[in-house]
């Protein structure tokens, strides 16, 4: 191998692990799967040619996904493997032929199937109960993710039928439905969090969650297509298999059919193509299988695939138009976001005119500009996204964009913080696009929902000079509402009641509306069940906060940095004096509790508390929770798996409970 060739394969080796990294880790791809499979292949082909270059690194010998650190890591029983893709009717005969040539025989049967765009997963049952569930990892060996799965309500805890297996490990897909994507990304938006690019990415972010309580939120589902190993020995084809799932009370993909033929299997992918706009979840293609399990395990595997199946991958939707401007918009914290102004063009259901940009970095690695044609796709099918320039029909004299040095709401020196993609405009009190953004967020759904006051009534408040801030929404009187075009007696009455009605507020609500950085409605809902009213709440320390078990250092500091303003502290007073009312929430005492000054000490793994639930419960009742066993400790809490720290309190004489006695124990 020359120095050349050696650096070049090397070269090769990196980008695809970086790839990796971002879809599986970051879980923000930047290029497509299709563009993804293309350096893989040209990995493998070099590799052909020369075997004797391939090394246990390299990414043809691993499933493209990684381990997780803060799970139990534990191997698979059977591995999984990852499926060779497909990306035309050509390819899938191509397969079609290698596996009659494999097999020795003419026409064999196919099962084709749903390819659900989610996270793979491995489910275990024994004597018919969910004992556990693993990611797909290395392929090898996963992350034992077993009480987050628990939390998905699509997946039951015991199997159902009169023929219910001793033992079965079945394959699935956790994906995000639709719905809940868009309302999982509309609270990130309120937090000024970063955006889920689609369904899929979701999914692997909330399934990697340590606390399961939090995955419970995310409303995650479950479809199952396969089988690992199972007891009865009876199933005999992959078509049986989903029939037999679905008589165990297991969700299975939802269209599955017998091919006989590639003209069969090409009606059934035409089929879906047509499906898939229909449906309330993501995939991106279908999957084949030699229908006989016998012909699966004759054909056995090739590398991390296996030879007796292959996935045919859909193309994104896409459409070509044109830049004819690219403007920026300033959200409510700040952050300075590029936007492309798009002539309109129909894709995936819908006329796009315009797509964000993200941020200036991304503006300048795809060296977009304005007059350019460029693709553009729905990320996800959700959110549209410019995907590349068409370079041959670039117009001549266009010029590089960069991001403005002034806010183009009101001129303040844009700032960025290192370590940060995003730049800022620092005008947090004076910039009217910030202003109005805030009075937006405020008045939507996720914080104070003043039913009939949405965007563009705002910005008719603001132009009319009735609204200036929050608080000067809850002393508009019915003379200012009727001068907003439109308005009549009935719009009127309604937006007046909505205004009246939303003063008596929840106190977690109260303080999503503030929009404080980072509190979204999990954490507004923790620091006001410790708060208890909004008096305490506007005076809480950084280490009142961090004892709050959920809430870290970034939290509890952007927190008390929000009340340590005086303009702040300000407007919550004129708030309260126009009437807003966050209601108390109560706060449970617990006095002279047998846990109060004593030091505990968790391990093995409890059924019905979270190592975090548990010790949420022993800090209320005035308990402290460390880490290590020592003589200091007072009581060691052992589940089951217990290991030396159970050893450890029992030489030195500590205490043991067990989860019943510590269920007993904190009532």
């Amino acid at each position: 191998m020359t120095s050349k060739e050696q650096h070049h394969y090397e070269q090769l080796c990196h980008e695809i692990w970086e790839h990796n990294r971002k879809y599986y880790v970051e879980h923000q791809p930047t290029i497509s799967d299709e563009q993804f499979d293309h350096l893989l292949k040209k990995l493998e082909a070099i590799e052909k040619a020369h075997p004797e270059w391939v090394t246990p690194s390299s990414p043809t010998q691993r499933v493209m996904e990684s381990l997780t650190s803060g799970f139990k890591s534990v191997p698979h029983r059977v591995p999984m493997l990852s499926l060779a893709n497909t990306y035309s009717k050509e390819e899938v005969a191509d397969f079609i032929k290698r596996v009659e040539k494999l097999l020795g025989k003419s026409a064999p049967a196919f099962c084709a199937e749903l390819k659900m765009d989610g996270i793979a997963v491995s489910i275990t049952y024994e004597k018919g109960h969910f004992v556990r569930g693993v990611t797909r990892g290395d392929g090898k060996k996963g992350d034992d993710i077993t009480n987050n799965l628990r939390t998905i309500a699509s997946l039951p805890l015991r199997l159902y039928g009169d023929h219910v297996p001793e033992f079965l490990e079945a394959r699935g897909e956790v994906y995000l439905p639709h719905a809940v994507f868009e309302t999982l990304n509309k609270a990130r938006e309120a937090t000024d969090e970063p955006l889920w690019a689609n369904p899929r990415n979701a999914a692997a972010g909330s399934l990697k969650l340590l606390d399961p309580s939090e995955v419970a939120k995310r409303n995650l589902a479950i479809a199952f297509y396969g089988i690992a190993d199972e007891s009865s020995g009876k199933i005999q084809s992959q078509y049986e298999i989903h029939q037999f799932l679905k008589k165990l009370g297991l969700p299975v993909v939802a269209e599955y059919a017998l091919c006989h033929s590639l003209e069969e299997i090409w009606q059934f992918v035409e089929k879906i193509q047509k499906l898939r706009p229909k449906l309330s979840y993501d995939i991106d293609g279908v999957v084949i299988k030699a229908d006989q399990l016998s012909d699966q395990k004759k054909m056995g595997v090739a590398g991390k695939n296996p030879r007796w199946a292959v996935a045919y991958k859909f193309a994104a939707e896409q459409a070509v138009t044109t830049i004819h401007a690219i403007t920026v918009q300033v959200g409510r914290t700040g952050v300075l976001t590029p936007v492309a102004e798009l002539d309109p063009v129909f894709l995936a259901g819908s006329t796009i005119a315009r797509a964000t940009l993200h941020n200036a970095e991304e503006v300048e690695r795809k060296d977009i500009r304005v007059g350019d044609t460029v693709i553009i796709e729905k990320g996800g099918d959700v959110i549209p996204k410019v995907v590349e320039v068409v370079l041959d029909k670039r117009p001549p004299h266009t010029h590089s964009w960069k991001m403005p040095s002034k806010c183009p709401s009101c001129g303040a020196h844009i700032t960025k913080v290192s370590g940060e993609v995003a730049v800022r405009c620092p005008n947090t009190t004076g910039c009217p696009e910030q202003l109005l953004r805030r009075l937006i967020y405020f008045a939507g759904k996720e914080a104070m929902d003043i039913d009939n006051m949405g965007e563009k009534v705002v910005e008719h408040l603001v132009a009319k000079g009735f609204v200036a801030k929050p608080s000067d929404i809850f002393v508009l009187t019915k003379e200012q509402l009727y001068q907003l075009d439109g308005f009549k007696d009935k719009s009127v009455d309604n937006l007046y009641q909505s205004i009246q009605k939303a003063k008596e507020v929840t106190l977690p609500r109260f303080m999503m509306a503030l929009g404080i950085k980072h509190v979204g409605e999990g954490i507004s809902e923790l620091i006001a069940n410790k708060a208890g009213t909004i008096a305490h709440l506007r005076c809480m320390t950084k280490e009142e906060l961090l004892e709050i078990e959920g809430i870290g250092e970034k939290v509890a500091t952007a927190f008390v940095e929000y009340f340590a303003d005086p303009e702040h502290q300000a407007e919550i007073d004129r708030l309260l004096k126009n009437g807003v009312n966050p209601q108390a929430v109560e706060v449970k005492q617990y006095k002279d509790h047998p846990f109060n000054g004593k030091t505990f000490v968790l391990t093995g793994t409890l059924h019905k508390y979270t190592r975090q639930s548990a010790a949420a419960l022993i800090k209320e009742r005035g308990g402290k929770v460390t880490d290590s066993v020592s003589k200091k400790t007072d009581y060691l809490i052992a589940g089951d798996e217990a290991g030396s720290k159970l050893k450890k309190a029992q030489e030195l004489g500590i205490p043991i409970l067990n989860e019943a006695d510590f269920e007993k124990a904190i009532t």
